[in-house]
């Protein structure tokens, strides 16, 4: 009876322990990511080829503790490999582990190969030859700490690997992680099981296997234990033949319904195509079908709904996964009272938008991510949509009531005051409640939302979860459609880092904003190329502006520039660094007829540019960042110390009786009025005149101030 460790994923380890009893393992003991246990040799082919949750059985040679190389070295070395293979056999060294001195997977896997082929010279016998990609025999080591643990591992490859899956759709789950799920959701053989997003099938398939009584390992065509010495080739063509058997006829006495549904046709044929290969085909109902609207099959009375819908890990999916989780919750409550279902998810967050009390859940590793199953008893609802009838209708308990309440009176406030400004662009919330930290803002029929970081004092969980509520609150209260709500997670930036690039998709669309066109981009960059609390700023610029030589300093996308122009600047200058802005900032000017030689767009560090340039201008617009370490520049810049001198370089470029519309975002920013006076300029406050309705809470997002050129 000989010593072997099956693994599987954390959390599985009981499923697997209870497995390798029904098929005839002794002495077992449940470790991390595993199960030990001894058998025969019988009993381990066996267990090779009907388990469904181990992904690797391996034969244990030697254990031993591993405080460094050496240690390593010798531990492997002291195994007598030739009792076990030829040196004809091709072999590959599987390393996993490491501790504080074996810190490279690969170093000890190769010190392993070392000792192996050592103990075969000094035998005076050819050494086996390496073999990556096609070996006959894989040697396993699992390293935990100081302790490792050394053998063969009898399938040669990942259990996991049925030989029915060709081809798989998105984010598949591992058909031993698949068929863990199907026996935790609380399906039997006798229930009939829905997927109603199967992708591949392969959950789907893993239970109708189960069901059909068709071993796993079925398919698979070369075993490790092969090329083992002592391989009983009588034994294992036995269990191998009465398998067969098994898999011929289980099929036919199935009389369990499954049903599969997807909406991607293309995978959806992947999926026939998987379970024709598994001996399935007949037992699954595959059919085209949205989670959004799904229906309760003929044939499925209080059955099983199981499935691992997407969880996504990036933040731009939320608002389209909030969607589909809360339909699906709807649908399931409608259509199917009385059944159980079993979601799968590594998105707490996203599991409480079905609305539903877990029954049971269990906690399970899926690769790098922490998942969880819940089980739900499903008691809502009961109607069953029969198509041509009436849907039934749930009352929507609201989430988030405090935010949402508070949503609600700005929607109906502000709304009406937008209308009648003529903007399409506005804020609708910013961090009005402190537990609800973000800002959401109103782009035509878009809704931005762009989370602030929370302190460090607020756990990372509770603030993805209070994320999440505003999400789904904002789309509940609003009513936008999930694909035109935009999330956006923002810092603290300095400098130009907030003009960092998301992604190249370049989606933009023209608002209106007090008659002017403007291009706004609300996917590729943080902000969207208009600065919405600017909005009177511009309008005044252009009430300025007429017959004016205006210029437009950190232009950004020149939104300020367009406004001066269509009220009738006589010649306007953009300036900022960046090429792209600047594109964008012709692109809006162009969206307004204003094209022509008296329009001029520079591309230069605005704080040199303004040292070495004298021409003139009547009107001039900077807005300035709070700080700014430029490399061109022998020092950093800071608005509040450096003001002064901003000002000196302008006044240069100032024609007298002109002024300058000089704004920042400093809070408490003081004007130097004494060092001002020196210069020939006064300075009228002008920031309660120009920050609008929406962003009336927050008088600090930006001071701002005309300043005057004095006529000698």
């Amino acid at each position: 009876m000989n010593q072997y460790l099956a693994i599987t994923s954390r959390g599985l380890e009981n499923l697997l322990a209870e497995e390798l009893e029904q098929l005839g393992a002794q002495q077992i003991q449940v470790v991390h990511a595993g199960v030990r246990f001894r058998a025969e040799q019988a009993e381990a082919y066996r267990c090779c080829l009907w388990t469904r949750v181990a992904s690797r059985i391996i034969q244990v040679l030697g254990e031993f503790d591993v405080r460094d190389d050496m240690d390593l070295y010798l531990g492997a070395t002291a195994i007598n490999w030739p009792n076990y293979f030829d040196s004809n056999t091709r072999i590959i060294v599987d390393f996993n582990g490491t501790n504080r001195e074996i810190r490279n997977s690969q170093y000890g896997a190769l010190k392993v190969k070392d000792a192996i082929v050592d103990r075969f010279t000094k035998a005076d016998m050819p050494r086996p030859n390496i073999d990556r990609q096609n070996p006959d025999l894989r040697i396993h080591m699992r390293l935990s700490g100081e302790k490792g643990v050394l053998g063969l591992d009898m399938a040669g490859s990942g259990l996991h690997q049925r030989g029915y899956r060709t081809d798989a759709g998105k984010a598949p789950l591992r058909e031993t992680h698949a068929a863990a799920l199907v026996m935790k959701s609380g399906w039997t053989p006798e229930k009939p099981l829905l997927d109603p997003m199967c992708g591949s099938g392969t959950l789907l398939i893993e239970a109708a296997m189960i069901a059909a009584d068709i071993a796993p390992g079925i398919k698979r065509k070369r075993w490790g234990f092969e090329s083992i010495k002592d391989f009983d080739r009588e034994t294992w063509l036995e269990i191998h033949a009465e398998a067969n058997v098994k898999a011929r006829r289980g099929p036919a006495k199935v009389e369990t319904k499954f049903f599969g549904r997807e909406q991607d046709r293309r995978v959806l044929s992947i999926a026939r195509a998987n379970a024709a290969r598994a001996g399935v085909s007949e037992l699954i109902d595959f059919d085209y079908g949205d989670a959004k609207q799904l229906m309760c099959p003929t044939g499925f009375d209080n059955g099983v709904i199981l499935c691992n819908p997407p969880y996504g890990e990036r933040l731009g999916t939320t608002p389209e996964l909030i969607s589909l989780y809360t339909e699906f919750g709807k649908r399931l409550k409608l259509a199917f009272a009385g059944s159980t279902a079993a979601i799968y998810s590594a998105s707490n967050e996203l599991l409480s938008c079905l609305r539903m009390r877990a029954d049971k859940q269990f906690k399970l590793r899926n690769g790098a991510l922490d998942c969880v199953l819940k089980t739900y008893l499903i008691t809502g609802g009961g109607v069953q949509q029969v198509e041509g009838e009436a849907e039934g209708k749930l009352e929507e308990t609201e989430v988030a009531p405090d935010f949402a309440n508070r949503l609600k009176k700005n929607i109906a406030k502000l709304s009406k005051w937008a209308k009648k400004e003529g903007v399409e662009c506005y804020r609708l919330y910013d961090a009005d409640l402190p537990n609800y930290n973000a800002a959401i803002d109103k782009y035509q029929d878009y809704l931005v939302i762009q989370e602030y970081a929370a302190p460090k004092s607020v756990p990372e969980e509770m603030a993805r979860r209070r994320l999440m509520d505003i999400l789904r609150a904002t789309i509940q209260v609003t009513g936008v459609e999930n694909d035109k709500v935009i999330l956006k997670v923002r810092e603290r930036q300095k400098g130009k880092s907030q003009y960092q690039k998301l992604s190249s998709a370049e989606r933009h669309m023209n608002v209106n904003e007090y008659g002017v066109q403007l291009k706004v981009n609300l996917y590729d960059y943080l902000d969207t190329g208009l600065f919405l609390d600017h909005r009177i700023t511009r309008r005044k610029l252009g009430e300025m502006a007429k017959g004016k030589d205006f210029l437009n300093l950190f232009a950004y996308t020149g939104s300020a520039s367009v406004h001066a122009a269509c009220g009738g600047a006589k010649s306007t200058t953009t300036v900022d660094m960046s090429n792209t802005y600047l594109r964008w900032a012709q692109d809006n000017m162009a969206l307004n007829g204003q094209v022509g030689r008296q329009h001029q767009f520079i591309q230069a560090d605005c704080l040199q540019w303004l040292q070495e340039v004298d021409d003139k201008f009547d009107l001039i617009f900077i807005d300035p960042p709070t700080f700014s370490n430029s490399k061109r520049m022998t020092q950093s810049f800071d608005v509040q110390r450096d003001h002064i001198m901003l000002m000196e370089n302008l006044k240069r470029m100032l024609r007298p009786g002109g002024q300058i519309v000089f704004s920042n975002n400093k809070r408490h920013f003081k004007m130097d009025f004494d060092k001002l006076a020196e210069l020939g300029l006064t300075a009228q406050n002008i920031s309660d005149k120009t920050l609008p309705l929406d962003f009336a809470r927050n008088k600090q997002i930006h001071n701002c101030w005309i300043i005057t050129h004095k006529e000698d």
